[in-house]
């Protein structure tokens, strides 16, 4: 008898387990189900764009421009309309130096002004390394570009203002390489420097509006007892300024920058005076 029971007991308790067994599985189910219905939503909620309103001005209108805030911070699109348009000028400013009157200046000023030149560039170069921009390939190149630039804009300033006073730093320098006509004219001989002098004149005068008097002035500042600072105010500023200027490469402030700041915008309300 005690055998029937205890065989009976076993039976009952395997039919128990067997029964349970499908409840439990359900519940695993019904948790992944549910489990993958919280992903599916959270995915959409994400997705779904948080728009966020950024004002800023251009050259005739006023803007409200609304940009995604999944995809770009707002200190990223402040960053990236400083780079676009306030920082779309000159970056370094030096005395322009068109007359004996201004030579004499900043020859008296020198330490003043390189001290200021310095300062200056150091907070800019500062700013252009702490901009956040847009993170894409575009907005970063030329947050690169931009920066090249700085460095090269200030090496031709500092060196411009020294060679007022001294034009031999021109010598041999890495900024005159296409521009050696000029520094070696600055510190050649009166007639080297003359010559030199007088073709930087003729080529002005054909893109002048009164080419009659800046030959003109040439020929009476050659004849002058001041000549030669005459000829170093012309060969520095026009000559030797003017070349190495030209051959900094320059980020183009052009259409397509503007389409690439608009494209950060879901949609942009413009208000406009007339031009």
């Amino acid at each position: 008898m005690r055998i029937a029971v205890v065989s009976l007991s076993l039976s009952v308790l395997l039919v128990s387990c067997k029964k349970k067994s499908p409840t439990a599985l359900d519940h695993s189910r019904n948790d992944t189900i549910h489990q993958s219905s919280a992903i599916v939503k959270d995915s959409l909620a994400s997705s779904k764009s948080r728009e966020s309103a950024f004002h800023f001005v251009t050259e005739l209108c006023d803007n409200e421009g609304y940009f995604d805030e999944n995809k770009y911070s707002r200190e990223e699109i402040e960053g990236t309309y400083k780079l676009w348009f306030e920082l779309s000028g000159t970056l370094i400013n030096s005395p322009s130096v068109f007359s004996l009157t201004s030579l004499n200046e900043v020859r008296a000023n020198k330490i003043e002004i390189l001290a200021k030149l310095d300062k200056e560039f150091a907070e800019k170069k500062a700013l252009l390394q702490n901009l956040k921009v847009a993170n894409t390939p575009y907005w970063q190149n030329i947050k690169k570009l931009r920066y090249q630039e700085l460095l090269q804009e200030y090496e031709v300033e500092r060196t411009q203002i020294m060679a007022y006073s001294d034009p031999s730093v021109l010598l041999h320098h890495k900024l005159s390489k296409n521009c050696e006509n000029f520094s070696l004219a600055l510190n050649g001989d009166k007639s080297q420097m003359a010559d030199e002098w007088q073709k930087l004149r003729e080529e002005m005068s054909k893109r002048n509006a009164d080419p009659e008097r800046i030959m003109r002035d040439f020929n009476e500042h050659l004849s002058s007892p001041d000549w030669k600072d005459y000829a170093i105010v012309d060969l520095i500023t026009f000559g030797w300024g003017n070349c190495s200027n030209s051959h900094i490469p320059r980020v183009s402030y052009d259409e397509k920058m503007q389409k690439a700041f608009d494209a950060l915008f879901i949609k942009i309300d413009s208000n406009c005076d007339e031009p």
